[in-house]
């Protein structure tokens, strides 16, 4: 299995598909993540079937998006488990990409692929943190995937959403670091510290990526 929690060996395969290298992710554990300090990446959760087709799919979209810039691909992929669950980790680090537009990706297609950040995984689902800001389950939800893009309209809703909730002083902190923040990658980063970031919308279908998910 790809993402077995008894691996302890990362492993770098590779596969060819038409000519084309394909990159199969390591495997790695849980531990592994918890352990991956300083390192950002993006986290597909729920990954069924051939893994080797996940990469493939993932690397596509992103590509056809225009986010992976002159022709570069996630090498670095990783496979783990957890609750049941088997993810996705696109290591980010010396990848050609546009990262505020790989923002906006992650936010419309949240739904379908479940991505989030490796800071907030570490976060969030393995209860990683050292601050006093809110966990996940302290979060409230706020509609944001499908909104308009620009951050100050973010910002005030995610605000918003907070002050509703009874957490002004949330509110006041997320809205004092994003206007000190350098960039929209980082402030949108920094409101999903503070909301979960949810769309109106129902979920979407996964359109032509015969992948299964389980999120």
């Amino acid at each position: 299995q790809y993402a077995d929690e008894s691996a302890i060996l990362s492993i770098r395969v590779q596969a060819y598909r038409n000519g084309d290298v394909i990159n199969v992710p390591y495997n790695i554990t849980v531990n592994e993540v918890r352990q991956m300090n300083g390192m950002e990446g993006l986290v597909i959760q729920g990954c069924g079937g051939d893994l080797n087709e996940w990469v493939d799919g993932i690397n596509g979209l992103l590509a056809e998006a225009g986010i992976l810039k002159n022709g570069d691909t996630f090498q670095d992929v990783y496979a783990f488990s957890h609750d049941g669950h088997t993810n996705l980790l696109f290591n980010m680090a010396n990848v050609d990409l546009d990262s505020g537009r790989l923002v906006m990706w992650r936010l419309q297609t949240h739904e379908q692929f479940g991505g989030t950040w490796l800071s907030d995984y570490r976060t969030n689902k393995l209860g990683i943190s050292v601050d006093e800001r809110p966990a996940q389950n302290e979060k409230p939800d706020c509609a944001l995937i499908g909104q308009d893009g620009n951050i100050f309209v973010l910002m005030g809703m995610a605000s918003r959403t907070l002050k509703a909730h009874g957490l002004g002083n949330q509110a006041k902190e997320m809205s004092d670091r994003i206007t000190s923040s350098g960039s929209y990658s980082e402030v949108l980063n920094i409101i999903g510290e503070y909301v979960n970031i949810t769309s109106a919308e129902g979920p979407q279908e996964c359109g032509s990526m015969e992948m299964r998910q389980d999120f």
